[in-house]
């Protein structure tokens, strides 16, 4: 019996990519004690915040809205981050605090260590243009300009030359599929078409930071599905660092590598897909998450338990090693387990009937009683396919990380514990 999994469980190599760099990525984006307050006398508001007042006695006593709170995260570098909050939660402030389109009252944002609120007007100027772009929700495309010039359009501001800008323009047509329409003009293209040559002007300049506020939400259900896998599709080939603002879960969870809940100006939570909807911070987590199909975004890692026996092969205990394999089993009274090298990573399934097989032919390799076309499984694999695999399986299944290292195992019965959970969330 071979286990394979079909194209669309290949998708899940995305969310590899995510883990890897959740893992490994330093720090791109840095955030501390971020505020704003909009009124006249921003230094009371703050000293009654200090004081743990709340916004709205704030607001009643002094006029002055509070619009971000001690806000404090960091952003790694490569992943898409996304800020998600209720109408009013702060969350088009908060990005908008990121490049200073609106000044912070107090707090850091460090960019590649450089503090974006302490910047000069030129080196924030400069920082806009080179290195940090910025996605509307309306397409603000320039509507007597063709779909080359607009997408070159922010090379132009920057004084660069017309054959060159053009040249990376049409570059970035190609990436997001609009080189065939580089001569129209917007009026001429569909709602996601425009909103595809916004991207490629923000793409054109080549920035390492994009920050995208709604940028799909006027789109029809539809386009916004396409828009999100040309997202996707663009940053596992780029990996830039991507900070989008959205008002739709199932937007958030399923771009996002990690999400920021925000709340009243707070940020409430920050997490990965699995660590909120697993743990939410508080209450009102919980409740933004209600209803949510929790199985639909679940991957083999989050569903994996490390109750199964494992055994480490070394060669050089071949026959004390056997046996001693054998007993593990027995003693744990497992029929199966896994045979690890020395980095974690996994190199099969043994079974006490494999192992006594061998035992009885006078082979006493763990290698030799390995069970054949039991395979590991990527972490992120979609639990669609896995309840599949898991189903064909006469064992339990190894996950494995995004380096082949062991993580835990799912078992039909782990599996079926984990699904009813995920209903009664």
């Amino acid at each position: 019996m071979e286990l394979t999994w079909d194209v669309r469980a290949l998708e899940a190599a995305a969310a590899e990519q995510r883990a890897r760099r959740l893992e490994s990525g330093a720090d791109k984006l840095v955030v501390r004690n971020l505020h704003k307050i909009f009124g006249n006398r921003p230094e009371l508001a703050l000293r009654m915040l200090e004081e743990g007042r709340h916004k709205d006695d704030i607001l009643k006593e002094t006029g002055q809205v509070v619009g971000v709170q001690d806000a404090s995260f960091t952003v790694k570098k490569g992943e898409i981050f996304v800020i998600m909050g209720l109408s009013g939660s702060g969350k088009s402030t908060l990005i908008r605090l990121l490049n200073r389109l609106i000044e912070p009252t107090a707090g850091e944002v460090l960019v590649d260590g450089q503090d974006v609120a302490a910047m000069s007007k030129s080196k924030l100027l400069e920082m806009r243009r080179q290195d940090m772009s910025m996605v509307f929700q309306s397409f603000a495309l320039l509507p007597h300009r063709t779909v080359l010039d607009n997408a070159a359009f922010g090379l132009e501001v920057r004084g660069v030359d017309r054959d060159k800008r053009e040249r990376r323009a049409m570059e970035v047509l190609e990436q997001v599929g609009l080189a065939p329409f580089a001569k129209r003009y917007p009026a001429q293209l569909s709602g996601g078409m425009q909103q595809r040559v916004g991207l490629a002007r923000a793409l054109a300049s080549n920035p390492s930071i994009m920050l995208m506020d709604e940028a799909f939400s006027a789109l029809d259900p539809l386009r916004r599905t396409e828009m999100q896998d040309v997202l996707v599709s663009l940053q596992r080939e780029q990996s830039r660092t991507i900070i989008f603002v959205s008002h739709d879960l199932d937007e958030a969870l399923r771009i996002g590598d990690r999400i920021c809940i925000m709340e009243g100006g707070r940020v409430v939570q920050v997490g990965t897909s699995d660590d909120i909807l697993q743990r939410p911070a508080d209450d009102y987590v919980r409740a933004f998450f209600r209803g949510v199909d929790v199985a639909k975004y679940m991957t083999a890692a989050s569903v994996a338990q490390k109750e199964q026996v494992t055994i480490f092969d070394r060669p050089e205990e071949l026959v004390r090693g056997f046996h001693a394999a054998l007993e593990r089993l027995r003693l744990f009274d497992r029929d199966y387990g896994f045979v690890l090298d020395r980095d974690h990573k996994v190199l099969g399934a043994v079974s006490v009937e494999s192992l006594v097989r061998c035992c009885e032919a006078g082979t006493f390799s763990l290698r030799d009683a390995l069970l054949p076309d039991i395979g590991a499984v990527p972490a992120a694999l979609p639990i669609d396919d896995l309840i599949r695999l898991v189903v064909a399986s006469p064992c339990p299944l190894p996950v494995v990380d995004a380096e082949g290292r062991y993580v835990g195992a799912v078992t039909k019965t782990i599996l079926l514990s984990k699904l009813c959970k995920g209903e009664q969330a």
